[in-house]
C-alpha cells in the first residue's frame, strides 16, 4: 500500500511540475503565449509522472548489484546517461502513440537537426540529460527525504487525498481520451496528422466567433470574452468533422504539413488503383 501510495505520489508530483513547467516555456520561449499544454484537460502531464518515477528509481539504484559501485563517479556518469537514454524513449514511444495512432501530434521536432520522424532529437535529448543531471545533483535528495516522511506518516488522510487526485487524472485521461478517438476518426478520414496546439487554438477561434455572432452582447461583454483555457472543445456547435476542416482550410495549418499530407492521399490513391486494376 505504501510503496502504491508513493509511485503515485511521484506521477503527481511530475506530471502537475511538468504541467507548470511547459505552461511557462510555451509562454516564455516557444509559442509566446499561454497555451494549456499536452493531451489532457487537467493541469498535469502524465509523460512527465512517468519521467519523474524513472528519474527517481534510475537515482536511488544500487549500483552494486550491477557491480559499478567501485567505479564511483563513472558509475554517476552512468546513471545519469541511462536518465537520458530513458527520459528520451519514453517520449519516443508517447510520440509514436499519438502520432501513429491517435494521428494527433502534441509537439514537432521536424525543424530540429538529425530528428527522428520529429518526435525525438539530440537537441531536445540533451536538455533530458542536463534534466536529469539538475534533478540528481540538486533536487532527488530532497525529494527522497520527503517521500521516506511521507512513508512514515502511512496517514488515511493521505492516502485519501492523493487517491482522489490520481482519480481525477484518471477520470480527465478518460474524457480527453474520448475527444481523441474523435478526432483520430476525422483525421484518418482527411488523411492528416493534427497539430494539437494549433488545432485547440482554431477551435477556440471558432467558438469565440460562434457565441459572438450568435448571442447579443453589448459591446462591454463582447471586449470580456476569453478563448477557454480549459475545455476548448466545448461551447461549440461544429461536430469534430468540422472542426477538422476548418483547422485544415485555416493558418493554423502548416503549409509543408498540408504538402506533407496530401501525397500521402495521392499514395494511398494509388494503392486503392493498383488493387482495383488487380481485382
Amino acid at each position: 500500500m505504501v510503496i502504491f501510495a508513493n509511485i503515485i505520489t511521484l506521477f503527481v508530483i511530475g506530471s502537475l511540475s511538468g504541467w507548470i513547467i511547459e505552461v511557462f516555456y510555451r509562454r516564455l520561449f516557444s509559442a509566446k503565449k499561454w497555451i494549456n499544454p499536452g493531451f489532457l484537460v487537467g493541469p498535469y502531464l502524465p509523460i512527465y509522472g512517468f519521467g519523474t518515477i524513472i528519474l527517481y528509481g534510475l537515482s536511488n539504484i544500487d549500483m552494486s548489484w550491477f557491480g559499478l559501485e567501485r567505479y564511483g563517479v563513472w558509475a554517476i556518469i552512468i546513471k545519469i546517461l541511462l536518465i537520458g537514454i530513458l527520459l528520451t524513449l519514453i517520449e519516443f514511444i508517447a510520440g509514436l502513440i499519438f502520432t501513429k495512432w491517435l494521428k494527433i501530434k502534441l509537439w514537432d521536432y521536424s525543424k530540429q537537426k538529425g530528428n527522428i520522424m520529429g518526435i525525438i532529437c539530440p537537441l531536445y535529448s540533451l536538455f533530458w540529460l542536463i534534466a536529469g543531471c539538475l534533478y540528481y545533483f540538486f533536487i532527488n535528495p530532497y525529494l527522497v527525504k520527503a517521500i521516506t516522511w511521507i512513508s512514515s506518516l502511512e496517514n488515511n488522510v493521505y492516502f485519501f487525498f492523493i487517491g482522489a487526485v490520481f482519480g481525477m487524472m484518471f477520470v480527465d485521461f478518460c474524457y480527453s481520451f474520448h475527444v481523441a478517438s474523435k478526432i483520430k476518426v476525422a483525421a484518418n478520414q482527411f488523411k492528416v496528422t493534427v497539430d494539437f496546439d494549433k488545432f485547440k487554438e482554431n477551435v477556440k477561434e471558432k467558438t469565440l466567433t460562434f457565441k459572438q455572432n450568435t448571442q447579443k452582447f453589448n459591446q462591454d461583454l463582447k471586449n470580456n470574452i476569453k478563448k477557454p483555457f480549459f475545455f476548448p472543445f466545448k461551447g461549440n456547435h461544429q461536430t469534430m468533422h468540422e472542426r477538422i476542416k476548418d483547422y485544415m482550410n485555416s493558418d493554423a495549418y502548416d503549409y509543408i504539413q498540408r504538402q506533407k499530407d496530401l501525397k500521402l492521399v495521392q499514395k494511398q490513391s494509388i494503392k486503392n488503383n493498383k488493387k482495383k486494376k488487380d481485382n
